[in-house]
């Protein structure tokens, strides 16, 4: 009896060691649980459990662990080790980022999918490497605008508002058309326009609807046939942490990761849609931009935000050629 237990205590200490020696992966995000981002963070979390290699991913959503644009930094320093983000955030320390949400630059979800797996977005890599980041999910959604009051399908719609855009080169198309500029996170938009500080917003479909926007607008012009505003908002991981895993983690990551990818990119094009059903059914008059309305967007912003990325950087315009090289 006494082998027998000490058999039994000695698998136990092994196992108990075992179980000890498992990773845990911290990932912060802004958005609920509801939302398609937190969903793709789980899809990841999920598989890497299930591959079962010593590897767990806890999720800290909604801002539990990290404001929303102060993650970025802690990222690259190690101090968090995969988040879920809107890289236009970071324009401000690296301004090659605004071009992940440039006007009128992507053309729908499938050109979006394109894009991130262009030389163009190497070059963003490249630059996320030098931070010691890496991508593990590509990702863009599309977005549109809503109004406290008129609809906006047009440059001249905004003068006189004062609206958020989520990033540098949207802020200054929409200051070229007259509109006054509040940033601020996309978690931050409810509590604007609900005190009066905001009266239009440039957003996401999906955070439209997880930030319960309808509760608080009266037009929303979403992103359609047409659209002009798509923000590059992946999962990344700080890239030391990722090469110290072992082959059989970094595997079953990776694996995780693209399935997640192609998952998120048809909830993509599935998240228009579903935004507007939420916004008609509250009572939101909803608005369409004709290819038109796009097209004098576009001619402001390549007189505005291209011009000053160009201005900006030494290579602005090599870098821009390449995303608009991508068919």
């Amino acid at each position: 009896m006494k082998l027998k237990a000490f058999v039994a205590a000695a698998a136990l200490a092994v196992f108990g060691m075992g179980a000890a020696s498992a990773k845990e992966l911290r990932l912060s995000h802004q958005w609920s649980t509801g939302d398609v981002r937190h969903k793709v963070a789980e899809m990841i979390a999920n598989d890497v459990a299930a591959a079962n290699v010593g590897l767990d991913i806890k999720i800290f959503p909604s801002e539990s662990l990290l404001k929303a644009r102060e993650q970025y930094n802690p990222l690259s320093r190690g101090q968090v080790d995969m988040i879920v983000y809107p890289l236009s955030y970071s324009g401000g320390q690296r301004p090659e980022y605004n071009l992940t949400l440039m006007p009128g630059l992507v053309k729908n979800h499938d050109h979006a999918a394109r894009l991130n797996e262009s030389p163009f977005m190497a070059e963003i890599e490249k630059l996320m490497a030098e931070d010691d980041v890496k991508v593990l999910v590509h990702g863009y959604l599309a977005g549109g605008f809503a109004s406290t009051g008129d609809c906006i399908t047009r440059p001249e719609h905004v003068n006189g508002m004062t609206t958020r855009a989520a990033g540098k080169s949207f802020e200054q198309m929409l200051a070229a058309a007259g509109a006054s500029i509040s940033s601020m996170a996309s978690s931050e938009i409810y509590n604007a326009m609900q005190t009066g500080v905001l009266q239009a917003v440039n957003t996401s479909s999906s955070s439209f609807a997880s930030f319960r926007l309808q509760e608080q607008v009266k037009c929303y012009t979403p992103a359609g046939d047409v659209a002009l505003w798509f923000m590059y908002q992946p999962v990344l991981m700080n890239k030391s942490t990722f090469e110290g895993l072992s082959a059989e983690q970094q595997a079953a990551l990776t694996a995780a990761a693209a399935k997640a990818e192609a998952w998120y990119l048809e909830q993509a094009k599935a998240e228009d849609a579903a935004s507007v059903e939420v916004f008609r059914a509250a009572g939101v008059q909803i608005a369409e931009m004709t290819q038109d309305d796009f097209n004098a967007w576009l001619e402001l912003a390549k007189q505005s935000s291209y011009k000053a990325f160009i201005e900006e950087l030494p290579n602005g315009q090599a870098l821009l050629d390449l995303a608009l090289a991508v068919e």
